[in-house]
């Protein structure tokens, strides 16, 4: 980690050493949504002593355990990683926490007010991830796949692959402040002495799930997004080369 990358933003330089999301992650910078300001405005937003940080993340090697290097996939590859690792994540998770959350909603709703509005705000995340889901693997991630694959510009239904990508975009901000109102509602997942186990296996499935979304979403924004309209751009200048 050098000074030179204080230019660089948050997504590019995770995107390059996947280890650092979780300096990241210590430090609450969002490195997903917003990945795409540069670590020296980061610093300057939130008054962080860059020599410090830099220190910090010099000291943090990429790990073994954080998977394949993404930036080496693919397309296609990368479309498949995040459907057989994030997207089959959330359809177990999803349905597993909604009940733990609502289970703890009823039982101590009305003693802890907040449980209310956490399950609220969890039902209606987890009714856009879903639907979110289904537009990616049925709509964008085959259109992907069929640029990539092509020698020729492909034509849409809806025109750019920009088009669908801008609204996933919008539905990732959507989930990541969802998952801020959780980590708020919540005390930041702190279980109150008195918490039962299911209550306490919910607030840990919960940021468990707020750390895998900030890995799955900042790999789509970061990385297979601007890979795809790249591709894109580049099959329509051959044309015109031509």
């Amino acid at each position: 980690m050098s000074h030179q990358e204080l230019q660089e933003t948050i997504g590019q330089l995770v995107a390059k050493r996947p280890g650092l999301s979780r300096v990241f992650g210590e430090l609450q910078i969002d490195y997903c949504c917003g990945g795409n300001r540069t670590l020296q405005d980061v610093c300057a937003e939130l008054g962080l002593d860059t020599d410090a940080i830099v220190e910090k993340l010099r000291g943090a090697s990429a790990d073994k355990t954080d998977g394949p290097n993404c930036l080496e996939m693919s397309l296609s590859a990368l479309c498949d990683h995040i459907e057989q690792t994030h997207h089959a994540y959330l359809k177990v998770e999803l349905p597993r926490l909604g009940e733990m959350v609502d289970k703890v909603a009823r039982v101590h709703g009305e003693r802890i007010p907040s449980l209310l509005d956490v399950r609220k705000v969890f039902t209606a995340l987890r009714a856009e991830m879903e639907q979110h889901m289904m537009k990616e693997e049925q709509v964008l991630f085959p259109a992907i796949r069929q640029i990539e694959k092509s020698s020729t510009p492909v034509q849409l239904p809806f025109g750019s692959v920009g088009n669908p990508i801008h609204c996933m975009i919008r539905e990732h901000e959507n989930a990541g402040e969802a998952l801020s109102q959780l980590r708020e509602l919540t005390a930041g997942y702190k279980p109150p002495h008195d918490a039962c186990n299911t209550y306490r296996a919910m607030l840990d499935g919960l940021h468990e799930l707020e750390t895998d979304m900030h890995v799955h979403v900042h790999k789509e924004n970061s990385i297979l997004f601007p890979g795809a309209v790249a591709r894109e751009s580049q099959l329509a200048g051959a044309t015109v080369a031509q």
